[in-house]
């Protein structure tokens, strides 16, 4: 899909949360992926990136979402649901990172063996609650830019927290180390969404 040229500003202030989808409207897996692949700069603690995606795009799939969603009519409507889930043992996939990281000349081995040393022995000691924590952090960055990413290329998206993680880790058979965080339905909007107030950045912030 061509899009005009926007500023960052442009496209944060044109992002909305919109449940009624056009049916029928097809995004290619391969622009997914790509729209994943871009988000993926998003920054989280250590570079341990402990994001995962599961994407829901066929229709019968989606019909089984949309009961664990709560009804919400926006997980059949859209063209596909990007379930961002999160990886509590991300500590796990440290080697992979820091070596990848010598590989592409970001860092020395010397580093790099020592940032796996402290990564594994740092994270891997913290209590599961504090890793969950951590991680649910990171993934709402990446599902940030996953929304303004999608705005760029002419979708809508909306992020949802309503839904039966539990049900929807035993119907998707997530590993135990993987956390539903959000649901993202993105496709073209059928409606626009309804303006939204904001307060006043003056009533949020305090100098000191």
């Amino acid at each position: 899909m061509t899009v005009a040229t926007q500023t960052a500003n442009d496209i944060m202030h044109a992002r909305k949360s919109v449940r009624k989808y056009k049916e029928g409207v097809v995004i290619p897996r391969e622009e997914l992926l790509e729209l994943i692949s871009d988000a993926t700069s998003a920054p989280s603690a250590s570079n341990l990136q402990p994001w995962r995606f599961l994407i829901i795009d066929d229709a019968e799939v989606k019909k089984e979402l949309f009961a664990i969603a709560y009804n919400q009519e926006q997980v059949q409507t859209a063209s596909a649901v990007i379930a961002v889930l999160a990886d509590v043992d991300m500590y796990e996939k440290s080697a992979d990172i820091y070596n990848q990281n010598v590989e592409e000349g970001f860092m020395p081995r010397d580093v790099a063996d020592s940032m796996i040393t402290n990564s594994t022995k740092t994270y891997g000691g913290l209590p599961l609650e504090v890793r969950k924590n951590l991680v649910h952090f990171d993934t709402g960055l990446i599902s940030m830019q996953l929304m303004l990413l999608a705005k760029e290329r002419g979708y809508d998206t909306v992020p949802m927290a309503g839904f039966d993680k539990v049900k929807f880790a035993a119907r998707f058979e997530l590993a135990a180390n993987e956390m539903p965080v959000l649901l993202l339905p993105i496709g073209e909007a059928a409606a626009p969404a309804h303006g939204s107030s904001r307060l006043k950045a003056e009533q949020l912030t305090r100098f000191i």
